[in-house]
């Protein structure tokens, strides 16, 4: 990661923590406490926990007081017992709480709206839930989640803000208080997969030149992989998702966009709003440059801006494609690169063992040329899941106990080893644990800069709107129906017509 990289990360981290720390402490939490394992009973069967709620049963030894949490799908149904002696062993949780986990529907947009159902009709239970980064923003507005400020202790409160990815934890602040809503339990986020061996025999240097972990830029980028397309006997040069769906205006478009120092939004504040007051710079000047960038990658398509660059080697079908669709082509061993979420390098490197190479994703400016704040560099969208609760619940204390214990260094690898989960902090990435972790474990230095390179979704309640918008004109505007610019400008009439 570039130095600039890095300062911004920490200039994000240290506006966080004076926002839902210093709010945490102004709520009345317990201060002078010795850490976390006291305040929350620890490992030791000790009592306490957090400053709200009810306990049911005697934290002190006597009845086990159960937590419920609405958890993953398939994970509650085939590893529930597994992960609840984890909570135990490696979390340190007290023996006389016990979790039970729900499994929510398969489908997160059924879950999500199962869980507004619950939270609106006041249930108490599950009395804890795993959301979806996207969703976290969404119900802090809506008054339904607990706030964690209140809930954790400052020692834990800490350990997020300087611990854990800024940019993932942010989307479980609440924008206007600064509190915490959501505790970061795993993120997921992209990177750049490659066949090594086809760039290697076009003469470039992976290895010698730290492509794992030094972002190239497009420009760059984009010469290597036309230069080796036309050297490898491969139908495509690079694959990646481009359909009209969420995953283009979240994610693909998001961070390409982002990558050139464009935003939806005017930069990285006003991703969560308020709606209705953000700039909206969709028709600005490197928006309109990154869709060009993709024309040229898949049109070679000629814009003055873009001489430079290199082109043609990016197959049409990406305008229909999502993430299994433009996967198969790679993993066949028909592609050079191929941008995608960490399975498909679980998927690929099945196939393809050490000739699997991954990177960042390439960036066109660096952030500090970025026109919008907070933009610019090596940009991965941003996916993943907090740990939220439930305000109803009479377990909060018990609930904060969990929450510790998901905490917990140990738990985090023991996910990331038996579910393939990243830890939510950056330092366990450089562990002998992730180190072991086959095939994760030898492309956890990419993993690592991607993640501290994160570009969240700007999710507000009318995101779904805004989103088939732009999916719709993004896809247009590469499949040479509207030029860029005229695609831009009737996204930033639509947007602004959403927004008022």
């Amino acid at each position: 990661m570039t130095a600039a990289n890095t300062d911004h990360d920490r200039e994000r981290s240290s506006v966080s923590r004076r926002r839902f720390v210093v709010s945490a402490g102004a709520s009345g939490l317990a201060t002078g406490l010795a850490g976390c394992s006291e305040l929350l009973g620890g490992g030791n069967g000790g009592g306490g926990g957090g400053t709200n709620g009810t306990q049911t049963g005697d934290a002190g030894g006597g009845e086990a007081t159960t937590v419920t949490w609405g958890f993953d799908a398939t994970v509650a149904q085939d590893h529930a017992d597994e992960i609840s002696t984890a909570l135990h062993e490696e979390g340190g949780l007290a023996d006389d709480v016990e979790v039970q986990f729900e499994q929510g529907q398969p489908d997160t947009g059924e879950r999500r709206a199962n869980y507004n159902r619950l939270l609106n009709a006041g249930e108490a239970t599950p009395d804890m839930f795993m959301m979806d980064n996207g969703w976290v923003n969404i119900f802090i507005q809506r008054g339904q989640i607990q706030n964690l400020s209140e809930l954790l202790s400052d020692e834990q409160l800490t350990t997020i803000d300087e611990e854990y990815f800024s940019g993932f934890t942010e989307t479980a602040i609440d924008p206007e208080s600064g509190d915490l809503f959501g505790v970061p339990l795993y993120p997921d986020y992209p990177t750049m997969l490659y066949r090594k061996d086809l760039v290697e025999a076009a003469g470039y240097s992976p290895e010698e030149n730290n492509w794992a972990t030094e972002p190239i830029t497009w420009e760059e980028w984009s010469n290597v992989a036309a230069d080796t397309y036309d050297n490898a006997d491969v139908e495509y040069g690079f694959t990646t998702q481009w359909d009209i769906y969420e995953g283009t205006a979240c994610c693909t478009f998001n961070e390409v966009m982002s990558s050139w120092g464009g935003a939806y939004f005017g930069g990285r504040d006003n991703l969560f709003g308020p709606v209705g007051e953000r700039p909206i710079t969709v028709n600005s000047e490197p928006v309109i440059q990154s869709l060009n960038m993709m024309r040229k990658f898949v049109h070679d398509e000629d814009f003055e801006n873009l001489q430079g660059y290199g082109g043609g080697f990016t197959t049409s079908n990406i305008l229909g494609w999502i993430e299994d669709g433009s996967l198969a082509p790679f993993t066949n061993g028909n592609a050079i690169f191929h941008r995608n979420w960490p399975y498909a390098i679980n998927a690929a490197a099945s196939e393809f063992g050490d000739d699997l190479g991954t990177m960042p994703i390439p960036y066109a400016v660096p952030e500090n040329e970025a026109q919008f704040q907070g933009t610019g560099g090596t940009t991965s969208a941003l996916g993943g899941w907090h740990i939220t609760a439930n305000p109803n619940s009479q377990n909060l204390d018990a609930v904060a106990q969990v929450i510790d214990a998901s905490m917990q260094e140990e738990f985090q690898l023991f996910l990331l080893e038996t579910e393939g989960w990243l830890p939510p902090r950056s330092e366990l990435f450089n562990s002998e644990t992730a180190a072991n972790v086959d095939p994760m474990g030898n492309y956890m230095n990419t993993l690592q800069v991607a993640g501290e390179n994160t570009m969240a979704r700007p999710v507000t309640a009318v995101w779904s709107d805004e989103s088939s918008a732009i999916a719709e004109q993004a896809n247009a505007a590469v499949n040479q129906d509207l030029s860029s610019a005229d695609a831009m400008a009737q996204l930033e009439s639509t947007l602004e017509n959403i927004e008022g």
